[in-house]
């Protein structure tokens, strides 16, 4: 019962931090003296052409929701806060959310 218990709480550990860091993908291995401020990411973001909503450091990510000035869609950005770069995608081909 012990080992169903300590198994449990890993694999609950382990699941939150694969949400907080872009579906398990780590944004940079960067220190954080090294990265960019939240505000600087959004200021890229919108010379992309994006109106940022909402946007927040969150494990080694920047997560940014944004819509698309030109189409009005829906996008979630991972950035890399160390470069500026969208991970797992990038600034034309981007995921929509709606």
């Amino acid at each position: 019962m012990k080992t169903v218990l300590i198994t449990t709480a890993l694999l609950v550990g382990l699941a939150s931090n694969a949400m907080a860091e872009s579906y398990g993908k780590s944004c940079t291995t960067e220190p954080k003296e090294k990265w960019m401020t939240i505000e600087a990411i959004e200021k890229l973001v919108k010379d992309h052409g994006y109106e940022v909503a909402k946007s927040k450091m969150k494990g080694t990510c920047a997560e940014v929701y944004a819509r698309d000035k030109e189409q009005g869609t829906r996008i979630e950005f991972f950035i890399d806060p160390a470069t500026g770069n969208p991970v797992g995608t990038n600034w034309k081909n981007q995921k929509s959310n709606g």
